[in-house]
């Protein structure tokens, strides 16, 4: 090229000195070899995190008959008669087997050593049975191809059927899911694909209830594991196909440990729901500072105000689209003990907006109590008799008597302006009355039944002692007046307490999943689970702007119409204005957003032991509640 004159060296050492420039801003002027020690680690150094993350979405709850093994509660503390292990497939402790002996104090038999014949499973079985309150199989070490059954023998599969037929058991299968074949009649079953150390630490954690089981079957394995399906509320899948950076959500984890840090409250439990399946779950901290229960997806909060939406509403608009009340009705048309009082022409609308003029609340305990706060006698009893059957509290029963007393406090109550808003309680314990009144069952009685039960909800309801254990329960207040004891199990409501724990304002107790299940019913316009439980223009209407004086829906708070412009954005600055839901004093909220199609849960016992601002003055429900927002990609 030079000698044919189509280069020169001035053209070469040109070009030349730009390859050279190049390399010399990027640093290559001073180059140092890379260290390549301990190379394969660091290019491997987010395996563990990844492995972790794909076992949380992939591990399926198969089968649920029993709900005490989900979670299976550390009521056993260092009793070594309560909790048995049965290993199959190994012969020493492995990491499920060591993290139940630390969680549960549990005893461990290792079946290929106790069980070798049927007569040893039968003994064994029977032992199990007579010693022991719970069961956890786990089968270890299986084979991968199906020609050898996956490596299980007669005597182990016969041992888990028995003990899944004979004792209060649930079965942990650590391999291929086609395993699942031998144990297709089994009550409670979660299968875990893998058996490394990685997916048993995981599997350990969901039966405590600290991750909650998102995965579905991958296959069918028989006609009751069927592709695709799962016992959980829930399901989960990779978070990326939600659009949402799983790195910012992690912001969650500072915010809600800082809370508890920080005294705000002993422990919280965080779920949100896009497009109906979990994008993130967690519990944190424990139910009080002492730390001795460790809070999980399955403890069941006070929701206090969360019951106007989630049990008051809901039956409000059932009721409505039945044709069975009009809005605009008065409650003296529903309410015969109105009528005649300063309250009879008040109509529905105003009231579901609280701008009816009544009083935000009435201090009805107030007057059974002395000036130290210790109840006056005559009031109430220590035991519950047929005079005194209102549980207020533990061994605290109220006057029936007495009950009448409150709806005359109501009834005496002032009645302001109408062109006012007013946030009062006293407008969902009337329109609690009015769905008793309408449908003839209690309100407990009538969201459970139109609601609840046929959505298969079994944590949410009014006076939870009647269907969870007690250290499912997360307590409340320790009160130093009035009831004068640690509230577990009992509203912590005094008004809703005195009406026996049922009231249109507050009283309603779950967890996590079923307040999601509920608002997820509401985000699909109704429906749950190809079943409709309302209209979705009845969905709209109520949950829209209903108010020209307020930010209120009908029934269901509502961002402030200003966000934009509010140093102090309601709830928070990045939710859609068709955005609807509700708080609770005791430390609780939940939100929808039809726009983004998410839910958002968040529980905790902000007012344990006793009344604190520090949860609101921390910002923590609507930080929590931002991140989230700004976790979703474009």
């Amino acid at each position: 090229a030079i000698a044919a004159g189509r280069l020169s060296w001035a053209d070469i050492e040109m070009h030349c000195k730009k390859v050279l420039r190049a390399k010399y801003d990027y640093g290559l002027g001073n180059y140092t070899p890379i260290n390549t020690r301990n190379l394969t680690a660091d290019l491997n150094a987010g395996i563990p995190a990844m492995r972790k993350l794909v076992a949380e979405n992939a591990i399926t709850l198969a089968l649920k008959a029993d709900n005490s093994f989900f979670p299976l509660s550390t009521w056993s503390n260092n009793k070594k008669g309560d909790v048995a292990v049965v290993a199959l497939g190994i012969k020493k402790e492995n990491a499920f087997v060591q993290g139940m002996k630390g969680a549960y104090n549990a005893k461990v038999y290792y079946a290929d050593n106790v069980a070798k014949n049927q007569q040893d499973v039968d003994n064994l079985v029977k032992r199990l049975k007579k010693d022991y309150k719970k069961v956890v199989i786990a089968v270890h070490n299986m084979g991968r191809t199906p020609g050898n059954n996956f490596g299980l023998t007669e005597t182990g599969i016969a041992l888990v059927n028995a003990l899944q037929q004979q004792t209060s058991s649930v079965v942990f299968q650590f391999g291929n899911a086609y395993a699942a074949k031998n144990w297709c009649e089994a009550k409670n079953l979660v299968i875990c694909y893998e058996d490394d150390e990685t997916v048993q630490g995981v599997a350990l954690e969901m039966l405590q209830g600290k991750l909650s089981y998102k995965g579905v079957l991958p296959v069918t394995v028989c006609n009751s594991l069927q592709f695709g399906e799962s016992a959980s509320a829930f399901v989960g899948i990779s978070p990326n196909q939600w659009a949402l950076d799983m790195n910012r959500m992690q912001k969650i984890d500072s915010i809600a440990n800082d809370a508890i840090a920080n005294k705000a409250a002993p422990g919280c439990v965080v779920l949100v729901l896009k497009d109906g399946k979990i994008a993130f779950e967690k519990a944190y901290g424990s139910y009080t500072y002492d730390g001795k229960e460790p809070m999980t997806v399955e403890s069941v909060f006070d929701m206090a105000s969360v019951t106007k939406i989630c049990a008051t509403t809901i039956s409000i608009m059932k009721l409505y689209e039945e044709g069975k009340i009009d809005l605009n009705k008065t409650l003296g048309t529903y309410l015969p003990f109105i009528r005649g009082s300063n309250k009879e022409n008040l109509t529905l609308k105003n009231i579901l907006l609280h701008q009816a003029g009544l009083v935000s609340y009435i201090p009805f305990y107030k007057e059974t109590v002395d000036a130290k706060g210790v109840p006056l006698p005559g009031i109430y009893s220590p035991v519950k008799t047929a005079d005194y059957s209102i549980r207020v509290a533990d061994s605290f029963y109220m006057a029936n008597a007495w009950k009448d007393s409150i709806d005359n406090k109501i009834l005496r109550s002032a009645v302001g302006t109408m062109d006012k808003y007013v946030y009062s309680d006293n407008d969902f314990i009337l329109l609690g009355r009015i769905v008793e009144a309408v449908s003839g069952l209690s309100l407990d009685n009538y969201v459970a039944k139109t609601f609840y039960a046929p959505m298969s909800l079994t944590s949410i309801g009014f006076r939870p002692l009647q269907k969870n254990p007690v250290s499912r329960i997360v307590p409340t207040e320790d009160e130093s007046i009035f009831r004068r004891q640690l509230l577990r199990g009992d509203v912590h409501d005094p008004g809703a307490a005195m009406m026996g724990g049922v009231a249109g304002h507050a009283g309603l107790f779950s967890n996590a999943y079923d307040i999601a299940a509920v608002m997820q019913m509401l985000l699909n316009g109704g429906t749950y689970n190809g079943k409709r439980y309302l209209l979705p223009e009845t969905v709209a209407l109520f949950t829209a702007y209903q108010s020209d004086i307020s930010r209120r829906g009908l029934g269901f708070d509502k961002p402030e119409k200003n966000n934009s412009d509010r140093k102090e954005p309601y709830p928070t600055l990045s939710a859609s204005g068709k955005t609807f839901g509700h708080t609770g004093f005791t430390g609780t909220c939940t939100w929808a957003d039809p726009v983004t199609n998410l839910v958002y849960v968040f529980l905790s016992n902000r007012v344990h032991p006793s009344g604190s601002n520090t949860l609101l003055n921390m910002s923590v429900r609507p930080k929590i509640h931002e991140t989230i927002y700004q976790a979703l990609m474009n």
